[in-house]
């Protein structure tokens, strides 16, 4: 079947999400080249200074929405007029709610987002930060129990932080760390009947289990509530790190009984960089018995307490008794910043005026139609004689899979194939020393995006491959590509 510009104009026509792409700001081609963040008077005005790069990175950073700026200024001028008072006074001609409990109303909005109750989720501190505080609440070691499992490949922050609560309580990471690694080295996905058998091996000694919702380097979406009932099966809590999948993918947390999640919120909730992040906490993990406490028995899951988790009835008292707030809330430490809120509501906003099934079923034909595209490409050139230019290490199956496809180039074409892209004014991801990882966002990225996408990449690998010493005509098969380049961008 054929593919074309025809074909993509045809179902951009027909996305019933296609207005909420004017809600973002795509930079332009000139915007990325030029090393000023405004024009001035001596700016050339070319065809450039239009034209929008396709921006296919939002796996690493979502673009900015317009409006963002609008919702921090209004924060801003709150406290410029208001002071102090800005915590507890509502504004007629404000669009963000008072400080004190901006985070509140981040929280109702962010959890249908995840599937959960308001309850469940914060609003608060960073993914790492975020991490630390769950696994001190939910890594509790015992001599029996002491292991924690994890994707042998997970990011490097969530690896750091297991190993560091593992050697916090005195133990040896080369004991105590169970790394999930597929059983053949050449694959780079892992199975979830794998991830099952790993943890039925060590299920006698394992105390934690910590898995990415989408992994990602490979992009592949983990299969949330079998693994995690099978955890629950052998008495051992789960964690999921949620940085690639909140945003990306449909999330049940509640109704797939996860005991604890953690997020990022500067990916698909485009939210900027190091933006607040966010956690889950099941409701029946936040439950808090007065009564007990009254007793002086705990009556509260053991936690690193601080001011904003206590109770609010409470909390300006100055009391030295700490009574956590149930749910989520309960276990916040610090002030959450008023300013990071607003980005984050901007967001929501947005988020607020379709849904999770809307957005997952545009990506899912977003990524279809690139892996599509891809594939034919990839079949013209061994229709030439070419080697295996590239391959896709991302699931073929949508359901498991997000919005990302990582490519993995032939060895030695990498640094040639960015900065053809780059080039061209494409904005992917690279992870050396030969994968380039594709993410097209349904929020803001279109079907001919993708299209040009593939185009671009075709005449990339084909130039970088030919600088080789491979011989060979080119390939054509996308005839009536862009071929304009910026070579200003490095």
């Amino acid at each position: 079947m054929e593919y074309t510009k025809d074909e993509a104009l045809a179902l951009d026509a027909s996305d019933t999400l296609r207005h909420l792409r004017s809600e973002f700001i795509i930079p332009t081609k000139d915007d990325l080249r030029r090393k000023t963040l405004s024009y001035n008077a001596s700016t050339e005005i070319t065809e450039d200074n239009e034209q929008p790069c396709i921006y296919l990175c939002g796996n690493s950073l979502g673009l900015q929405p317009r409006r963002t700026g609008d919702r921090v200024n209004t924060h801003l001028r709150a406290w410029a007029t208001k002071g102090v008072f800005g915590h507890f006074k509502s504004h007629e001609d404000s669009n963000v709610p008072p400080f004190v409990n901006i985070d509140e109303v981040a929280a109702e909005r962010m959890a249908p987002i995840v599937g959960a109750s308001a309850s469940e989720v914060a609003v608060m501190e960073t993914l790492s930060a975020n991490l630390h505080l769950m696994m001190a609440s939910f890594y509790r070691p015992t001599k029996e129990k002491y292991k924690i499992i994890l994707e042998g490949k997970a990011f490097p922050s969530d690896h750091y932080a297991v190993e560091s609560q593992i050697r916090h309580h005195r133990l040896d990471p080369e004991h105590a760390m169970v790394l999930i690694e597929p059983p053949n080295p050449t694959q780079a996905t892992v199975a979830t009947s794998h991830i099952l058998s790993v943890i039925d091996e060590n299920a006698s000694t394992t105390a934690l289990i910590l898995l990415p919702g989408v992994q990602y380097y490979t992009g592949q979406y983990f299969d949330i509530p079998t693994i995690t009932a099978h955890a629950h099966s052998h008495g051992i809590a789960i964690g999921w790190d949620l940085a690639h999948a909140v945003g990306n993918v449909e999330l049940h947390l509640h109704e797939w009984d996860v005991d604890f999640a953690v997020w990022c919120s500067y990916k698909y909730l485009n939210c900027g960089p190091g933006a607040i992040a966010g956690l889950f906490v099941h409701d029946r993990h936040g439950q808090v018995d007065r009564q007990a406490m009254d007793e002086g028995k705990d009556g509260f899951r053991p936690r690193l307490s601080g001011w904003w988790g206590g109770d609010k009835a409470t909390r300006f008292q100055m009391g030295n008794r700490f009574v956590p707030i149930p749910g989520a809330a309960g276990f916040q430490v610090g002030n959450p910043c008023a300013l990071a809120i607003c980005p984050l509501l901007a967001s929501l906003e947005i988020s607020g005026l379709t849904s999770m099934r809307a957005i997952r079923s545009k990506s899912i034909m977003l990524t279809n139609y690139l892996e599509k595209l891809l594939y034919r490409s990839r079949a013209q050139a061994l229709s030439k004689g070419w080697d295996e230019v590239f391959t896709i290490i991302t699931p073929a199956e949508a359901a498991e899979r997000g919005a990302q496809l990582s490519i993995r180039l032939k060895a030695g074409l990498l640094e040639g194939v960015m900065a053809e892209l780059e080039e061209q004014g494409v904005v992917v991801d690279e992870r050396r020393p030969d994968v380039i990882r594709v993410a097209p966002a349904p929020l803001y990225n279109t079907f001919s995006e993708v299209c040009s996408f593939v185009a671009i990449f075709e005449g990339a690998y084909s130039k970088a491959y030919k600088g080789q010493g491979h011989d060979g005509e080119g390939l054509g098969a996308f005839a009536g590509s862009e071929e304009k380049g910026w070579s200003q961008i490095k």
